[in-house]
């Protein structure tokens, strides 16, 4: 089978391997219908010393289910399913408390990766996997891609949203503008924030944020930045979602918030110095981490995606063939699209 591959800094490739098997019980084999290329990716994809064949770190797909497990009790041969790019176990502690991201059980292997290909090997399957009504010929294009943001970046933005507990009324910040923050502020609205201020530099991103319920956007950065938002609001905002990543946005997010507000960080941190007693003096909660997909899927996520709710799947602007998985990256890192579906026959 085909599957992707670093190749160097800034490229990728693919290569022939053998098709996964079953290696524990509780294993199911998916053939693959729609991957994607997820802003984490670029960060190894970006690093100038990838060793050519590393593992590729692609983690959302939809698939058929092929072969199951001795243990798998959830789905059979033929299921059309969401791969989330989390494998809680739905029974520790942390699971039932819906953090099923960082499932007490499965500590260092709760990550999918290498799913940029045309099957993969999904572990700890028997609760994790997402059951899809039917199959993907009974769905528009336009439904297969939401169903993939289910995978990872809808429900990592609803994440965001879920631990800053954005509740009926609040006045929201969204730090980044990628499919992650786009999918916060599809979350922020379904919470009920009455303003969504989004910080974006982009003309594309701004406005797709504002047909989903941004009421606001400010291009400006830094204490400018502040100083915008807090204007627009009249005050500072009482909840932040963090969707990049880095020092600077998590700066940002503390930025705009009034005393007593609350941050929710989701961006994967590439930052060591963002030191806890730093908002002590603010009275800031803290919260984030691996989004809850299962859980979120489950509770309602799929139902508002089957209902027509909302329609996360507008962050793929652009769609590609797994050979055209090099320009899928480059495209992303180029910024030329905001998220790339790669189509598998």
């Amino acid at each position: 089978m085909k599957k992707t591959v670093y190749t160097k800094a800034g490229q990728v490739g693919l290569v022939e391997v053998e098709r996964p098997q079953i290696e524990a019980p509780d294993d199911v084999i998916l053939r693959i219908v729609r991957t994607c290329v997820c802003g984490s990716d670029l960060w190894s994809y970006r690093n100038p010393d990838i060793e050519a064949g590393h593992q590729n770190s692609g983690h959302e797909a939809i698939g058929i289910v092929e072969e199951i497990g001795e243990a798998i009790t959830t789905v059979k041969p033929g299921d059309f399913v969401i791969a989330p790019f989390t494998h809680g176990c739905g029974e520790c502690d942390a699971c039932r408390a819906g953090y099923d991201g960082t499932c007490d059980r499965h500590i260092g292997t709760n990550w999918s990766d290498g799913v940029q290909a045309e099957y993969m090997r999904f572990e700890y399957a028997n609760w994790a996997l997402v059951k899809i009504p039917g199959q993907p010929s009974d769905y528009t294009e336009a439904m297969l891609k939401s169903f993939l943001t289910l995978a990872d970046v809808m429900p990592t933005g609803y994440h965001a949203a879920r631990v800053a507990d954005v509740k009926p009324g609040d006045k929201v910040v969204v730090i980044g503008d990628g499919a992650v923050g786009q999918c916060a502020v599809i979350a922020a609205k379904m919470r009920g924030a009455s303003q969504i201020v989004l910080m974006s530099r982009h003309q594309d991103r701004q406005q797709m944020a504002l047909e989903s319920g941004a009421t606001a956007v400010v291009a400006e950065r830094g204490e400018e930045g502040i100083a915008k938002v807090r204007e627009i609001l009249g005050g500072g905002a009482d909840a932040a979602l963090e969707c990049v990543g880095t020092a600077a946005a998590v700066d940002q997010a503390l930025g705009v918030l009034h005393n007593g507000g609350r941050l929710g960080f989701v961006g994967v941190p590439h930052y060591n110095n963002r030191a806890l007693g730093s908002t002590f003096a603010q009275n800031i909660s803290v919260a984030g981490g691996a989004a809850s997909v299962t859980t979120y899927d489950k509770q309602f996520l799929l139902k508002a995606v089957l209902d027509g709710d909302i329609n996360p799947g507008r962050v793929f602007t652009h769609s590609y063939s797994l050979d055209e998985i090099d320009q899928a990256y480059k495209d992303m890192d180029e910024r030329k699209t905001i998220k790339a579906m790669i189509v598998l026959d």
